[in-house]
């Protein structure tokens, strides 16, 4: 039961990174689980691509495909509606970190 909220919360600051990078510059799998494991998460790719699907078909993002050395790879960017989640989840996230760090 701890292991499924721990998920569960986890995913939901994975899906706030992948906004916030898909922000900055379209992003794809690879690379993106990287990066997240420079933060420390271990995703396998399974759990790491219905994300990027669900927050398209929630037209938080959107995709594109090109070609890279004779590979089609699958890159996703923000949409308007992305922007908006992102800048609540951060204001939300500030919120929570001003309470959980303030002084007493």
């Amino acid at each position: 039961m701890q292991d499924q909220f721990k998920r569960d919360f986890f995913l939901g600051f994975i899906k706030v990174h992948i906004l916030h990078h898909a922000r900055i510059e379209p992003i794809y799998g690879k690379e993106f689980r990287q990066e997240l494991r420079r933060h420390g998460y271990e995703i396998s790719y399974g759990t790491l691509y219905p994300i990027f699907h669900k927050l398209e078909k929630g037209d938080y993002l959107t995709s594109e495909q090109k070609n890279v050395s004779g590979k089609i790879r699958k890159y996703y960017s923000i949409t308007k509606k992305g922007v908006r989640a992102l800048e609540a989840a951060k204001l939300k996230a500030r919120e929570l970190f001003n309470e959980l760090f303030e002084e007493s």
